[in-house]
């Protein structure tokens, strides 16, 4: 039988990754390039990369833009969600079994990685320009990451899953790497290569530990294995459980496999750093989401125990060892593993509270735009102050006030404090679900922890008003890329904080759907 297929459902990934093939072809045949290879070696300075670098950004930002014009075209389609990869009706049994939906759930997710990609190809034009990154490399693998973290909340069944998500890992290692010539790069990307192998090798062991009891790897199927009171299932099913939980805890930076995200994060490039901390990050909560919630909501008595305590210990380590931090980059590192702990922490009670799950992605939307502006305020900082402390922003808004308000804004943001309203509903959405799903005691430990991390962003916030003590940093001028992704994620921001209510409408109603 032959297996039919819906294009259109498919075309987000298909466009970036014949993107990422566009990309690679141009870059090696481009007259640029000689030139480029030619100018590596001693000799007479020639022509730098600099319009070949800014044409497939370009033809990068291109690629993402038409993707996200299909996934808007398929929230406007309406009606019933839409799949393809699908068992013939004569062999599937009872019911469906599809590998890719294109549902509510998958359409958010997608629309927010793609929108943030917007912002992380405008950062990426600006850390190209000093020429010590390969350009073509960089942006294939930048949209490789892209299919995967765009395929993986469509997949519904565990082969496809574990692939997209390893889709979203493999090429950030590379990405981390090629500042070529740079240790602490090097040692970011082994560090993280080695840390997502780990994680890989749990998660897989889990699911085949699933598979092997219900006899199928579709999420559906997996339910109705998992999903009956009265059978009796073997003890491995718990192991099989608890080892997948714990290989997406990795990839989400959730305690206590977290020690590898602060050093990762400042040895990377900061446009990868911020793809970690918000696509990477992203995709995890996603796979995290379909496995527990849509695959094995039967056996939430086990799951639910242990995503609540790693919810706890991943913001409350998050939110102490951020204020230890002098690095900027480092502190952003650790307060996304803080974050992380946030969003988690409805899930714990996604078996009791159906808005969970809607409740933790309209927590990650409102992040995502709050943590891109202040990482792309950072990086315009650190192309003038290589140290890129938090010294090295005292007086900024003094100086710089279009970067140093707009880092304020978010820093608040993330403190949620006024005016950064998102930041603060995001916060009021999750106590409102995790107390009416009957966990006061974490509402508690949330509560202290937003208390605590308000320490630390407004220190750094203060920072940005207070004259600098020291001679201002060697004067940088941002290309216009930079200020358009500052420019983009502020307005994010902003209309986050206008009218946080359309992001909770929204997410609950493509968890719901």
């Amino acid at each position: 039988m032959i297996q039919q297929i819906d294009y259109f459902v498919i075309a987000p990934p298909l466009v970036l990754a014949l993107a990422a093939g566009l990309v690679l072809l141009l870059d090696a045949f481009l007259p640029a390039r000689r030139r480029a290879i030619i100018a590596e070696r001693p000799g007479p300075s020639l022509p730098s990369r600099s319009g070949t670098a800014t044409g497939l950004g370009l033809v990068t930002l291109a690629g993402i833009l038409v993707a996200l014009g299909f996934v808007v075209a398929q929230a406007l389609g309406g009606g019933s969600p839409r799949s393809t990869f699908c068992v013939p009706p004569g062999l599937a049994g009872s019911g469906t079994l599809c590998s890719f939906v294109a549902d509510g759930f998958t359409l958010v997710f997608a629309g927010m990685v793609l929108v943030a990609a917007v912002v992380i190809v405008l950062m990426s034009m600006t850390e190209l320009a000093g020429g010590a990154i390969p350009v073509g490399e960089w942006y294939f693998l930048l949209l490789c990451t892209l299919v995967g973290a765009v395929t993986l909340p469509a997949s519904r069944d565990l082969i496809m899953l574990v692939v997209a998500l390893e889709l979203v890992s493999l090429p950030v290692f590379a990405l981390t790497a090629l500042k070529r010539y740079d240790g602490r790069s090097s040692e970011a990307a082994v560090k993280l290569f080695v840390v997502s192998v780990v994680s890989t090798a749990i998660m897989l062991f889990g699911v085949s530990l699933l598979y092997g009891i219900a006899g199928s790897v579709y999420l559906s199927r997996l339910r109705e294995v998992f999903g009956g009171q009265a059978m009796d299932l073997p003890a491995v099913v718990t192991v099989g459980v608890v080892l997948v939980v714990a290989g997406f805890a990795f990839k989400i930076a959730a305690v206590p496999f977290h020690s590898w995200a602060a050093d990762v994060y400042q040895g990377a490039p900061v446009p990868v750093a911020a793809l970690l901390s918000v696509i990477s990050k992203a995709a995890g909560f996603a796979g995290l989401i379909l496995v527990l919630v849509t695959a094995l909501s039967g056996q939430a008595g086990t799951w639910a125990p242990i995503v609540a305590i790693l919810s706890a210990l991943t913001m409350t380590a998050g939110n102490l060892l951020a204020m230890r931090q002098r690095s900027a980059v480092r502190l952003l590192a650790w307060s996304s593993v803080a974050q992380s702990g946030y969003i988690l922490a409805p899930l714990a009670v996604a078996a009791t509270a159906p808005g969970a799950v809607g409740t933790s992605m309209a927590y990650l939307v409102i992040y995502a735009a709050m943590n891109l502006g202040a990482f792309a305020v950072v990086m315009l900082v650190s192309r003038a102050a290589t140290r890129n402390e938090l010294d090295d922003y005292r007086g900024l808004a003094l100086r710089r006030p279009a970067a140093g308000v707009t880092l304020a804004f978010c820093l608040v943001c993330l403190a949620g404090l006024p005016p950064g309203l998102a930041g603060l509903f995001a916060k009021v959405f999750v106590f409102r679900e995790i107390v009416g799903g009957g966990a006061g005691w974490l509402a508690v430990v949330m509560a202290v922890n937003t208390v605590i991390g308000l320490y630390y962003y407004a220190v750094w916030t203060a920072r940005l008003f207070t004259p600098a003590g020291r001679p201002e940093p060697s004067p940088y001028r941002p290309p216009l890329t930079a200020w358009l992704a500052v420019g983009l994620a502020l307005a994010a921001a902003v209309l986050f904080s206008v009218a946080p209510q359309l992001v909770l409408d929204l997410t609950s109603l493509s968890a719901s759907g």
